[in-house]
């Protein structure tokens, strides 16, 4: 079965995130958004779940300040232990400098990695991109776009579009399958 995207262009913003809406409490579940900038009320409208970078950022932080914390603690204390003037070999106010800057590195690692992994990037293009007049979506429109592989129910979001006041309504298939 081949996916499709059935996309709809809108003028105003307000009219996207009312589209949105209204596909959505009609069922229909694989909805995307592309606007010349972002939208705070698609996150609703889309029912999209909360974020799962802060999860990537605090396993990276976390990880770092385990790294360099041990990292010197066995430096230190294990495989070069050096007792000097009485001191002791563990020493953890002198750790923080480091395993401040190693929480910080890998935390920014985290976000870079995981911002990459959950929007499957690099991909240099795709699908939606051959839709006619897509490339306003960086200017001044506002797309929503639906998937599906049924070509029923492709017809029915394309009249859904077109009766929430969809300027333009597009359908682009997956190339290649």
């Amino acid at each position: 079965m081949t996916r499709a995207w059935v996309m709809g262009s809108f003028l105003t913003p307000h009219a996207v995130v009312a589209a949105a809406r209204e596909l959505r409490r009609r069922g229909y579940a694989d909805l995307d958004t592309y606007s010349p900038f972002p939208l705070e009320e698609t996150t609703e409208a889309l029912g999209l779940g909360p974020s799962r970078m802060p999860l990537f950022v605090a396993i990276g932080g976390f990880s770092g300040a385990a790294c360099g914390y041990l990292l010197q603690w066995y430096c230190d204390a294990v495989s070069f232990p050096l007792n000097i003037g009485g001191r002791p070999l563990h020493s953890a106010p002198s750790f923080i400098p480091i395993t401040f800057e190693l929480t910080i590195l890998f935390g920014a690692f985290g976000a870079f990695f995981g911002l990459l992994a959950l929007l499957r990037l690099p991909r240099l293009h795709h699908p939606v991109f051959d839709a006619p007049g897509f490339v306003r979506a960086t200017v001044d429109r506002y797309w929503i776009s639906a998937v599906t592989t049924d070509a029923a129910r492709r017809a029915e979001i394309e009249g859904a579009l077109a009766s929430l006041g969809a300027g333009e309504v597009t359908v682009v298939e997956e190339a290649g399958t």
